[in-house]
């Protein structure tokens, strides 16, 4: 049940050229700012857009293949799909909404029903399934989509930012869920997401698209250390400062340097994180070795701290505790000095 997809398409814009590969049980988390073709190459995948270019197959069963001119309609591939929304149909009851696609593919009324109960104590709506989407709540009601997805067993699963319509209580408790019921599943998961914290909970794999195209892959863990563009490090909180590793000294190609504690050579990222900046009223006593003059931008609270939006010759976000905030007469406009410890800063090349 492995799928693999070359796909270009042209849309709003965007010229999406994807290629990607996701193996029996694996998750790939398809990450990336809105406007970047995530849901334009789901929508390929699903079989609801034909591509301009390229094949897409599952276990060697061609889907598309533009230039044989095969396409396969969405209600001719064994997939599952979950929404942002959940689209349930209002006028059914959530099991009949359930066994609606195997009601689809011929299965008796009877048979159907009873897979789709199976599911539903399987997601925890066992006791709901006579009651109409309209009295579910919005975590019981995607559980209800998922189960919808799974109960045909499906080659592919897709998944189009599915917690993305949660407040943040419901979306911790229906992201576990997600993950438990992810880890039993024996087909190929593709989930499109904006949230970096859905893509590092539930994916093997990370792909980050931009502009069509993919900027980074690879596991969750190195993506998030390693970030390769702006964009993928302010998703993980970094600040990222391309440069050229001159022994302990990286020479910024924005200008200035910073100090790193391992010798580096050649073109490099410099990564820092917004804990490990340390603010000042006025330049620090001491010779700490990266110390610099920088301007508050913006500032927003981010969980107990503030986080801090820093420009200068070394651009950097920092993450004070409120009271540090206000003790330190932050406000946009506001002049200070930042330190960073040389052992504090990841450098790695580019």
């Amino acid at each position: 049940m492995t799928l693999a997809a070359t796909v270009r398409v042209a849309r709003g814009g965007v010229t999406v050229d994807l290629d990607v590969e996701v193996a029996d049980g694996e998750v790939l988390a398809v990450l990336g700012p809105n406007g970047a073709g995530k849901s334009t190459f789901l929508r390929v995948l699903a079989g609801l857009l034909p591509p301009d270019g390229g094949r897409v197959t599952v276990d060697g069963e061609v889907w598309d293949d533009v230039a044989a001119g095969v396409h396969r309609p969405a209600h001719g591939r064994l997939l599952g799909m979950v929404f942002q929304d959940h689209l349930l149909f209002p006028h059914l009851t959530v099991v009949d909404n359930v066994a609606f696609g195997l009601r689809t593919r011929g299965a008796r009324k009877a048979a159907a029903r009873t897979a789709a109960a199976a599911w539903l104590d399987r997601v925890g709506l066992a006791e709901l399934g006579d009651r109409r989407p309209g009295r579910l709540s919005g975590g019981q009601a995607q559980r209800a989509a998922l189960a919808r997805a799974l109960v045909g067993d499906p080659a592919v699963l897709l998944l189009d930012e599915p917690l993305s319509a949660l407040d943040a209580r419901t979306r911790l408790a229906v992201r576990a869920e997600l993950r438990r019921h992810l880890g039993d599943y024996a087909g190929s998961t593709v989930l499109v997401t904006h949230d970096p914290v859905d893509a590092m909970a539930l994916a093997d794999r990370v792909v980050v698209v931009e502009e069509g195209r993919v900027v980074q892959a690879g596991t969750p863990a190195d993506v998030s250390r390693h970030p390769r563009t702006d964009y993928v490090a302010r998703l993980v909180g970094l600040a990222l400062l391309p440069g050229t590793g001159e022994g302990t000294t990286v020479r910024l190609d924005g200008g200035g340097a910073v100090a790193v504690a391992e010798e580096a050579a050649g073109p490099v990222f410099v990564a820092v994180r917004p804990e490990s900046v340390a603010l000042f009223p006025a330049r620090p006593q001491g010779s700490p070795r990266n110390v610099w003059p920088l301007r508050l931008v913006s500032a927003t609270p981010h969980g107990a701290t503030v986080r801090c939006e820093l420009d200068g010759e070394v651009p950097l976000v920092a993450d004070v505790t409120a009271t540090a905030f206000a003790e330190l007469g932050l406000a946009p406009g506001t002049a200070v000095w930042a330190a960073v410890k040389a052992s504090e800063v990841a450098v790695y090349a580019r």
